[in-house]
């Protein structure tokens, strides 16, 4: 029985499965790195809400990410290349893993969360007047009620999650170029279009756990272990509303603890596929041959092996295809990176849905089509064996299409939610204001309310106010997330009717024509998202073939560095300080600074979040175009060498 398995563990040895095991690996190392990006990036306006920051700085926390991956990228992506890459992959892992943890200490530094609010809790248990009384702050029970206003000050353990972010972003870097460098060294050349396409289905599986696991822990409160789920008075469709952001991030750093658990058995080398199918005692000396080369490569010096890092260089920048393919993905990953940023808000904000719903919905409708689309252009490209020059033209094509699908988007629009003092007047008027005079009107100029609180009520007649006493509130009955505020002036006002003038916690509903447009929007960004992701594959296979052999990892490193720099970092800073302008109503912290934004002037909003990436996307065609220009001017030189070819030694045999 020995004898007759022990070719099969030799052809095992070779490479034939070592590959298969590589894949599965880098397939899980994948799926760990971006669930944890696709978690962090849902989790955003949680983290913005708890550290009452400004979008704009919860946007340099996103970039952060990416100045983590600059700082190493190049060095990874040259040096990487030369030395042992799965071990180095597994200890990108490891540090991938150190930085989730570091993300989620904040919470257990800080404390309590306190919710804005403009009722203490005895005003819940009985019917008391709200109008005529000065306001304050609630805030859930402590010890030491004196030291409110230091514990304020711990928000600045946002530096926890921003350097976290740094620490995650050095983890992740050698897992794209190193390990894809791997595959395309020891893969067959046909195969390796499907090999990359499973990497990118697997990059897609991770973000919709990613996903799933974010829509379940915004669900649950912030303090989850230390306050009871009875206690708290708003729900999670409120802006004031902090999910369990910290829990998430802990899975993410187990899992990727444990991707990369393979990496540090796996060789340095492996034999390339379509060498393998040979008698044992070949395979053995091949097998020898590698050992004897990474002896001698494992002997160069450091200098020896940065000698040609110029040189590199200086051939990579020289490659016109190459660099106008960097181009084109900083365009589009700026467009692409700020759209995915603040597209939880866009739809707490637009639609009216909870953080929990609007991260599920992003992750049901759009990550199993593009799942679906890179497998399939992954499949295409392998079945009929296309060119550089038909891939570039069905990228440019298939992208152009879901581009002009795209502006359909403007046509998905919700009612601004009416809000007493902020987008429409106490009368009901529609306007739009920033001013916080505007919420004070004749119904409630009496009653010495706190202006800067947010802490909204949905009146009968369907209008939101800023808080129980600017709705010229009198009186409170019930507990909890219960208490109906009753003789309510501003609410009376607007009506005919004085009498039975209430209202409730939270803001008022939008209405059944605001899920209707929500459905078609989800249902275009669907569409858009399965046709983009089939151009995704023939795209990312003009940038390898646009490669050497040894240029590579490098160049796939280099494009990855780019991407970073002047995508991934700034994209999330302007286009956060771009929806900054757009805020109506700031919140107020404890100890009464400027605290996270709660509402938005939705219509502005749209128009810089949906028009920004139409034009940095739009400006992306022109040098896939000169792409297209090269490359066809390319291969029209190469076939005419070919007609040539026989010619010549035609006129050679005479």
């Amino acid at each position: 029985m020995k004898e007759a398995e022990k070719p099969h563990a030799e052809d095992k040895f070779c490479g034939i499965s070592r590959l298969k095991v590589f894949l599965l690996a880098l397939s899980l190392a994948f799926v760990g790195k971006t669930m944890s990006g696709a978690y962090m990036n849902s989790m955003y306006t949680q983290i913005e809400k708890q550290f009452n920051i400004p979008a704009s700085l919860v946007g340099i926390i996103n970039g952060s990410f990416e100045i983590g991956n600059l700082l190493l990228i190049a060095f990874v992506s040259y040096f990487g290349g030369k030395l042992h890459r799965p071990r180095i992959i597994a200890l990108g892992c490891t540090v991938l893993s150190f930085g989730c943890l570091l993300i989620s200490l904040p919470h257990f530094l800080i404390g309590r969360y306190h919710i804005e609010s403009s009722i203490s809790p005895l005003e819940n248990s009985s019917v008391m007047p709200l109008c005529f009384v000065n306001q304050s702050l609630f805030s859930l029970p402590t010890e030491e009620p004196s030291t409110e206003c230091v514990k304020e000050s711990g928000s600045l353990l946002w530096i926890f999650v921003m350097v976290g972010n740094i620490v995650r972003g050095m983890g992740e870097t050698p897992i794209i170029p190193l390990g894809i460098s791997y595959l395309e060294d020891f893969a067959k050349t046909e195969n390796s279009p499907f090999y990359l396409g499973c990497l990118h289905t697997a990059t897609i599986i991770g973000p919709f756990i990613g996903f799933l696991l974010a829509s379940f822990c915004a669900e649950l409160f912030v303090d989850l272990e230390s306050v009871d789920p009875g206690d708290v008075t708003i729900t999670d469709t409120d802006t004031r509303w902090v999910g369990a952001w910290w829990l998430g991030i802990l899975i993410c750093a187990a899992l990727n603890l444990l991707a990369g658990v393979p990496f540090w058995f796996l060789p340095k080398s492996l034999v390339k596929e379509g060498e393998t199918n040979e008698p044992e005692e070949t395979c053995k000396k091949r097998v020898v041959l590698l050992q004897e080369n990474e002896k001698k490569e494992a002997k160069e010096t450091m200098y020896e092996i940065a000698k040609n890092f110029i040189p590199f260089l200086k051939a990579l920048f020289l490659n016109p295809v190459y660099m106008l393919f960097i181009c084109i993905t900083v365009l589009q990953f700026s467009a692409f990176n700020g759209m995915v940023s603040f597209m939880p808000k866009y739809l707490e904000q637009q639609f009216g849905k909870s953080a929990s719903d609007a991260i599920f919905l992003i992750g049901v409708y759009n990550l199993p089509v593009i799942c679906v689309g890179y497998f399939f252009g992954g499949l295409f490209m392998k079945k009929f064996k296309i060119n550089i020059y038909h891939a570039a033209h069905i990228a440019f094509w298939v992208s152009l299409l879901e581009y002009l699908l795209y502006f359909a988007a403007y046509w998905t629009v919700c009612d601004t939610s009416p809000v007493a003092g902020l987008t429409v007047s106490y009368e009901g008027i529609e306007q739009v204001s920033y001013a916080e005079s505007t919420v004070l009107a004749g119904c409630n100029r009496d009653c010495d309310c706190a202006l800067k609180i947010w802490d909204p009520v949905c009146g009968k007649n369907g209008i939101t106010y800023v808080s129980p006493c600017l709705a010229g509130c009198k009186a409170s009955r019930g507990t909890g997330k219960s208490v109906v505020f009753e003789n309510c002036t501003c609410v009376a006002a607007s009506e005919f009717s004085y009498q039975n003038a209430s209202a409730v916690l939270g803001q008022c509903d939008r209405g059944e024509s605001c899920d209707k447009m929500l459905h078609y929007f989800l249902i275009l960004q669907l569409v858009c998202s399965f046709i983009f992701s089939l151009a995704a594959m023939p795209g990312y296979m003009v940038l390898i073939r646009s490669l050497k052999p040894e240029e590579k990892s490098f160049g796939v490193g280099i494009h990855e560095l780019a991407s970073r720099v002047f995508a991934g970092i700034p994209s999330p800073i302007y286009f956060g300080a771009l929806v900054d302008t757009t805020c109506l109503k700031w919140g107020t912290m404890t100890c009464g600074g400027e605290g996270a934004c709660r509402m938005y002037n939705i219509v502005t909003y749209r128009w810089l979040y949906l028009g920004l990436p139409a034009i940095l996307r739009g400006v992306s065609y022109f040098p896939c175009a000169l792409i297209l220009f090269i490359l066809k001017k390319k291969l029209k030189s190469e076939s005419k060498t070919l007609l040539n070819t026989p010619i010549e030694l035609q006129n050679k045999g005479q």
